[in-house]
């Protein structure tokens, strides 16, 4: 950032906003190929902000700076790029359309007032499509539908239309109709579209607080534009009325039209509720408003760390001012579980920047409502607070998508781990849909990612931080217990001049059922161990239990009775006692019989209907044992299943190859169960 710039012209400075009635946020959401960067770089130009616009394919536009997305002529993570409309500054909030990044557009929604959902003109809406549409509605998002690459060959706006209303409802009207290279507008030029320009007025209209409209409608009044207008923001911010519009971002058809759309209708940050707050210790707050001239309540939703700048935050500020040179406190909590410790530092603010994707423009200023970066925070990460250092504050965070694909690095030689630890850390604090877990029974590095493309992405900024690394296969951490009970007897006898060693001991081992843990019974008689040195007979057995018996394995659910010993009166100690301890339950084994035990998850799988067979075919392949189905809303079902956790390392990707992209799944730890004997004997090979 902050030096680095595309080959599409010198981008214009950057104007700070007064007023957040002048501001609107508009996320661009759709599905990847529908346009987005695409049509980004054409309102940027259109508005001066370039002097042409930039290139998917030769990676020259403003949002698509990343390296990775470069490479793989996508969207991969969340851009920014401000353009000036009138009186009107709109922040353009550019998103990745591929699941896997699904994080980045959470963000974008958070950061956003209002959606423009991007569809193009000849491939009709997937079920992707309908789930990123199910992705806003869950956050309530006023949306409004903009039909893209309608110069294609292919391009047939009116069928797109009505796959538009066939998979979003009734709530889909479109605004503007093409006519060539045209735009013709329902509200003022609608007389060769009249069922349209009815359905449109009507949707408008019953979304008005003058209940007096649709009856004076219906009995044949004539309803100014200016009413209807005004009644369309009305209707928009409501998040059930979306309007539609074809853009050809190639020759330039209706970007006027869509940027007096977003000035007109589109909601300001006055209209957006703010965020639940609450101070640093839970306290509740009272509700915040985007007034530029309240408490300081502000949050990172994105981070990035850059080679020329060092870490940048993009910050959507809800309340109050953000001012350079300026102190304030940085808040995160309620992370712990993605490897992001609660933290609280007062940090200093040096300069307040308008970022136009990889660019920063200095500004004086940041007002309520508005986005801006800030740099060289050095605490701060993805969805922490930024507020007052006299008045810390914690916004209620977003909902952060559970990252299901595990993927093994290891630092190629010695010398790249303090660059993999290095980076590592940078990464995890950038993207919170990251999460990295250090492995003690496996030992192993083990990051999970939300799918293969974003595993391809987070590799590729591990090596590019001059971290070089591969991956191996994760390993499962398996368990051990008994299969029925087994005597020990453990010996530790040396004599070899002055304190010698001397501890015996007996014991019975016993399967408990799953999930009970360990437990130690003294039935010693006679004084045969003295008391001080049970204790140490069991701290060798649990030690043992730890270690494994046989491949480092942990031994669980047993229980270890002692019943009989010897002691010295000289020579017996503590430590003489728990070796004893450890080579009774090591004895007991060989005499015994030992199973290995997988762990098994429980998982919430949520798909279509028209998928449920093969995926229910699939988790019998997978020794699965299904729970139960439910109905779910959209014609969708729920399937509650056990399955092993080694038979979902790579069920994010496989379960997208089964359902089309639209499945999804959640997992939880259950229990331990026996390892089958063929796989338990090749475990143990």
């Amino acid at each position: 950032m902050g030096s680095k710039h595309s080959d599409n012209g010198t981008p214009a400075g950057a104007v700070a906003v007064d007023d957040p009635a002048k501001v609107r946020n508009v996320v661009l959401v759709g599905p990847s190929g529908a346009g987005k960067t695409t049509l980004t770089e054409a309102l940027l130009a259109a508005t001066g902000v370039l002097t042409r616009a930039g290139s998917v394919t030769e990676g020259t536009t403003v949002c698509d700076h990343d390296p990775a997305a470069v490479r793989q002529q996508r969207s991969v993570g969340l851009a920014v790029a401000p353009i000036q409309h009138g009186d009107i500054k709109i922040n353009l909030i550019d998103t990745p359309g591929y699941v896997d990044f699904v994080g980045e557009l959470r963000a974008g929604l958070r950061a956003a007032d209002a959606a423009l959902f991007v569809v193009n003109a000849f491939e009709g809406v997937d079920a992707a499509t309908i789930a990123l549409w199910e992705e806003c509605a869950q956050v309530s998002m006023p949306r409004a539908v903009i039909i893209t690459r309608t110069d294609h060959h292919r391009a047939d706006v009116m069928n797109e239309i009505m796959a538009c209303q066939a998979a979003f409802g009734a709530g889909v009207v479109p605004l503007y109709m093409q006519e060539g290279d045209q735009l013709v507008g329902l509200l003022t030029q609608g007389d060769n579209y009249p069922d349209e320009r009815a359905a449109l007025i009507e949707g408008i209209i019953a979304e008005s607080e003058d209940e007096t409209l649709m009856d004076r409608y219906l009995a044949g009044e004539d309803i100014d534009q200016d009413t209807l207008i005004a009644d369309l923001e009305t209707a928009v911010a409501r998040g059930s009325f979306h309007p539609v519009m074809p853009v050809c971002a190639a020759t330039g058809m209706g970007l006027t039209e869509l940027l007096d759309g977003i000035a007109r209708a589109f909601p300001s940050p006055l209209e957006h509720e703010v965020p639940s707050v609450t101070s640093v210790d839970g306290i509740p707050q009272p509700r915040m408003a985007a007034d530029p001239a309240g408490p300081l309540v502000a949050e990172v939703v994105r981070t990035a760390v850059d080679s020329y700048v060092g870490r940048v935050s993009l910050v959507r500020v809800f309340s109050g001012t953000l001012r350079p040179e300026r102190p304030v406190h940085v808040s995160g909590h309620g992370m712990s579980d993605r490897g992001h410790e609660d933290h609280d530092a007062d940090e200093r603010v040096a300069h307040i920047y308008s970022p136009l994707g990889a660019n920063l423009r200095e500004v004086p200023y940041c007002v309520a409502g508005d986005l801006c970066a800030l740099t060289k925070l050095t605490t701060a990460e993805t969805g922490d607070t930024v507020s007052a250092p006299e008045k810390p504050l914690l916004m209620a965070p977003w909902d952060m998508p559970e990252p299901l694909l595990p993927v093994a690095v290891v630092p190629r030689t010695r010398s790249d781990e303090d660059n993999l630890a290095r980076n590592l850390n940078r990464l995890v604090a950038s993207d919170p849909t990251l999460r990295l877990d250090r492995n003690a029974e496996t030992h192993q590095m083990v990051l999970w990612c939300m799918g293969e493309a974003h595993a391809d992405v987070v590799l590729a900024r591990l090596r590019a931080g001059g971290a070089e690394i591969d991956t191996e296969p994760v390993r499962v951490a398996l368990r051990e217990t008994f299969a029925g009970p087994a005597k020990g007897h453990g010996r530790h006898v040396k004599q070899s001049g002055g304190h010698g060693q001397y501890a015996v001991c007996d014991i019975v081992v016993e399967p408990l059922p799953r999930g009970s843990g360990f437990e130690f019974v003294d039935k010693i008689v006679g004084g045969a161990i003295p008391n001080q040195f049970i204790p140490s007979v069991e701290k060798g057995v649990r030690a043992q239990l730890e270690k494994g018996l046989h491949d480092g394995t942990p031994v669980v659910d047993v229980r270890v009775t002692l019943v009989d010993g010897k002691a010295h009166s000289v020579d017996s100690s503590d430590a003489a006692f728990q070796t004893a301890g450890a080579l009774a339950l090591k004895e007991a084994a060989a005499n015994g019989r030992t199973v290995l035990l997988e762990p098994m998850d429980e998982v919430a799988i949520r798909l279509p209907d028209e998928h449920l067979g093969t995926v229910l075919g699939d988790l019998s392949g997978r020794r699965g044992r299904v729970l139960g189905t439910e109905a779910d809303e959209g014609g969708r079902t729920v399937i509650r299943a056990e399955v092993p956790s080694s038979e979902l390392l790579r069920y994010a990707i496989e379960l997208r190859a089964m359902t089309s992209g639209t499945g999804t799944f959640t997992r939880r730890f259950s229990r331990y169960d026996p390892l089958p004997e063929a796989l338990a004997a090749r475990a143990s090979k």
